[in-house]
């Protein structure tokens, strides 16, 4: 009886615990979500009047817009570069044996791992070095270098889970390299590739250490919210803010519905 209420104890401790870290990660977005229905201009609580207007606002504001599309073209071409040079890699790593194998791997992941404000740092240094003027193309640049990273790991890990019969009776039975990599292997891992392209197109879109670091007259979203912020928040930041937490939340469902699915 006693131990019984001692694990009735910590799991209702657990399921607290909880709860109180997903209020601690999520209340800050959902406060900047309701005030993005302010009618003021000012951010008080509670709110006297609700309106949809900082919305409209938000799409006449041309700087916002340019600042979008920005993020739209550098999330777009990063996941671009990410798959170019991912899917190989983990093909590589998944398939070849060679000295420094390990090492490649550990090299490869680095910029996923280490802070984007070193990534971004370094990589700024090289492009002045190399006298590079900083523009919407280094900011592609250093996205795919993360995200090359990013489709590596997830392609990886499908491949690992593989039967590789199937390739070889493919090959058995006539079929070209080039053929069973088309009709057989790519089917087999496309929710892998599929997940990891909408996973990293979310992971540029919302970066921002990277393209502070790397961006020249065109910013992209994220940075051009940080320039606005430093004159205070306004409901127009609060309803930017709002379009980008529900799409990234929508990408991040979808990338875990395809990470899931069994092929």
């Amino acid at each position: 009886m006693g131990k019984t209420s001692r694990i009735d104890w910590l799991s209702s401790g657990l399921k607290l615990a909880a709860m109180l870290i997903f209020l601690f990660i999520y209340l800050p977005m959902i406060v900047v979500v309701v005030y993005s229905f302010n009618g003021n201009a000012v951010n008080s609580f509670p709110i006297e009047s609700w309106s949809t207007k900082w919305y409209s606002v938000m799409f006449q504001d041309s700087l916002l817009l340019a600042s979008l599309k920005n993020s739209l073209l550098v999330a777009i071409f990063g996941t671009m570069i990410g798959l170019l040079l991912g899917i190989p890699a983990a093909f590589v790593v998944d398939r070849f044996h060679f000295p420094g194998k390990t090492a490649f791997e550990r090299i490869v992941l680095l910029p996923m791992i280490l802070p984007g404000i070193i990534t971004g740092v370094a990589m700024m240094s090289v492009f002045v070095m190399m006298k590079v003027e900083l523009s919407l193309t280094t900011i592609f640049i250093g996205h795919g270098t993360f995200l090359i990273a990013v489709v590596m790991t997830q392609v990886y890990a499908r491949l690992k889970r593989m039967d590789r019969a199937i390739e070889e009776a493919s090959m058995d039975l006539g079929a070209t390299r080039l053929k069973t990599f088309f009709y057989v292997t790519l089917p087999n891992i496309k929710t892998a590739v599929i997940g990891a392209s909408l996973l990293s197109f979310t992971l540029s879109f919302d970066e921002i250490a990277v393209s502070y670091f790397l961006t020249g007259r065109d910013l992209t979203l994220p940075v051009q919210i940080w320039s606005m912020l430093r004159k205070g928040i306004t409901p127009e930041v609060n309803a930017i803010s709002t379009l980008i937490f529900l799409f990234s939340v929508t990408m991040i469902v979808l990338f875990t519905f395809f990470d899931r699915k069994v092929d």
